[in-house]
């Protein structure tokens, strides 16, 4: 009897240590990231949000990808016969979008056959993982809205500053007015970051196509937020910034677009430290914006607002994996107060662009009402 509950236990011992691999062997359906250069093979991605990577350096000792799961130190990969080195994540990699950069004998390196995005205060290679939900930012077939640079002049800073205006499909051939959102940037990265990682433009054409959204222009600017080193951020002072955004740029816009020039009509927002700059500057100038939005960015406190006549809107969000609770407690606590406050968190997602695509589907069609 012994024996015989000894081999059935062994038998079950197997039997799951077989299941186990197969339910986390990887699929060899690898393909070229979406964010390749142009006839690059690698990196690929597979159906399962692996990474595979190859890096050409025949002289190389060593060779790690910073992309991996965390607290790993990225992924180190191993020489081949031909010289080039190759490895695959240990496992999946969240969806949505990721930067990376490539360490070859220590020196930090972009991946040659990745296409390039600015974040971490510098050019980073990037990555999309597919992700479920993926088409409300796809390039669908919709009539599209046009995104242009603007350079507008900034006394205060003594030069002329950038900026991105996204104006709906049919503005061109419209004679109407448009509200605005002003919409920022993370530490880090710039006024690049919201149509390119971002995918911003492509969010709003699929909605309005959809007649999920009031057509609305969008602004992004470069918050001045990158002048601070990293865990310095209590160091940033908000009035070169706020000076430019209100005093410089809003002006611009309203003189140049036609857009409907009062708070009523606009709305700012922002992600991790542009939702700091979101916070600070609606609450310096009540005046100027009726919407507030904050994404993986802090929240409001009632006290905090010295007039809630003024605020027609406050939207806050995280990503599930970013400890939301402060989120929607803030937001019950502004709902009790009187306010009309929404909250959003993002499934399985964190400090990251999928995280800020989906609170961005969500605040939209709410602004403006």
């Amino acid at each position: 009897m012994k024996n015989t509950l000894k081999k059935i236990a062994l038998f079950t011992a197997l039997s799951s240590s077989i299941c186990f691999a197969q339910s986390t062997s990887i699929v060899e359906d690898f393909k070229p990231s979406s964010y390749n250069q142009p006839q690059q093979e690698y990196p690929q991605v597979n159906s399962q949000g692996y990474v595979r990577f190859k890096i050409i350096a025949p002289a190389a000792d060593s060779v790690r990808v910073s992309l991996g799961l965390g607290g790993k130190g990225g992924t180190k990969l191993a020489k081949t016969e031909d010289g080039s080195w190759m490895a695959t994540t240990d496992g999946p990699m969240d969806e949505g979008f990721h930067y990376y950069n490539v360490k070859i004998d220590g020196g930090k390196f972009n991946d040659p056959g990745a296409l390039n995005f600015y974040g971490s205060t510098r050019w980073e290679s990037g990555i999309e993982i597919p992700a479920h939900d993926q088409d409300f930012y796809a390039l669908n077939n919709v009539p599209h809205g046009h995104v242009q640079q603007v350079l507008f002049p900034s006394p205060s800073t003594n030069t002329s500053r950038r900026a991105f205006v996204y104006t709906p499909p049919g503005y061109e051939k419209s004679k109407d007015k448009y509200p605005v959102l002003y919409l920022q940037h993370g530490w880090g990265e710039d006024e690049t970051a919201w149509m390119n990682q971002g995918k911003a433009n492509l969010i709003m054409d699929n909605m309005i196509a959809e007649g999920k959204v009031k057509p609305f222009i969008i602004v992004n600017t470069y918050g001045m937020t990158n002048e601070v080193k990293f865990g310095k951020i209590r160091e940033f002072k908000i009035e070169p910034f706020q000076t430019v955004l209100v005093d410089e740029l809003i002006p611009y816009v309203d003189n140049h677009f036609r857009t409907i020039a009062k708070s009523s009509h606009r709305a700012m927002a922002g992600l991790s430290m542009g939702g700091m700059e979101t916070k600070t500057i609606t609450l310096n100038k009540p005046d100027v914006f009726a919407y507030y939005g904050l994404l993986s960015g802090g929240t409001y406190a009632p006290e905090e607002i010295k007039d809630k006549s003024k605020v027609k809107m406050i939207f806050l969000s995280a990503g599930s994996k970013e400890r939301p609770e402060r989120i929607l407690d803030a937001t019950a606590k502004l709902k009790d107060a009187g306010f009309n406050a929404v909250s959003y968190v993002s499934d399985k997602t964190g400090h990251e662009f999928l995280t800020w695509r989906r609170s961005l589907l969500a605040m939209a069609p709410l602004l403006f009402k």
